[in-house]
C-alpha cells in the first residue's frame, strides 16, 4: 500500500483524526493509502463500491509482498481508499485477514468483493488474469496453489 500521502489525503486524514478521541487515535498502528485494481476504470468503480458498502473485501497475492515495500495488512490497520487520481474516497479498517490458496476462495468471498456479477466464476476469471499479470511483473509464474490474503474491511470514515 502507498505510504506517501498527497495534500488531499493528509487533509482527509486530519479531518478523520478530529472525529476520534485520544484513546481511538492511540489504537491506530498502521495507516496507508491506495486504490484498488490496476486500471483507472476499475479503481474508480471499486472506490465507489467500497463507499456504498457493496465491496467489503479484497485480496492480494501473499507472494507479491516479497517484491514490494508494502506491509502485509493486519486486522485493525486503516486504508485510505482513493480513486485512480489519488483523491481520498473513504477510510476503511481491516477487520480480518485470512490466508487461503487461490483455489480455496469461495462464493461468499467473491460476493463480498462486490465486483462484476459477484459470482465465484467471474471472480476466478478476472483474478487469474490479474494475478498472472502481476506475477509476470515479478518474474514468477502464477498458479492456483499460491496463497492469497483475503482482506475484509468496513468503512469507518466516508468522504462527505
Amino acid at each position: 500500500m502507498n505510504k506517501i500521502f498527497n495534500k488531499d489525503i493528509k487533509n482527509f486524514v486530519n479531518e478523520f483524526f478530529l472525529t476520534l478521541n485520544p484513546i481511538e487515535k492511540s489504537k491506530i498502528k498502521n495507516i496507508s493509502a491506495d486504490h484498488f485494481c490496476s486500471d483507472e476504470e476499475n479503481a474508480n468503480l471499486c472506490a465507489e463500491l467500497v463507499l456504498s458498502g457493496i465491496k467489503t473485501a479484497s485480496c492480494s497475492l501473499k507472494e507479491s509482498y516479497n517484491y514490494t515495500n508494502f506491509d502485509i495488512p493486519m486486522a485493525g490497520d486503516l486504508l485510505i481508499v482513493t480513486n485512480w487520481d489519488h483523491a481520498p474516497v473513504c477510510i476503511v479498517e481491516f477487520t480480518e485477514i485470512k490466508e487461503v490458496k487461490f483455489s480455496e476462495v469461495n462464493d461468499l468471498h467473491a460476493r463480498k468483493e462486490g465486483e462484476g456479477d459477484q459470482s465465484l466464476s467471474w471472480w476466478n476469471k478476472v483474478h487469474v488474469d490479474f494475478f498472472t499479470r502481476e506475477c509476470e511483473e515479478f518474474g514468477i509464474e502464477f498458479n492456483k496453489n499460491m496463497t492469497l490474503l483475503l482482506e475484509y474491511f468496513k468503512v469507518v470514515y466516508p468522504k462527505l
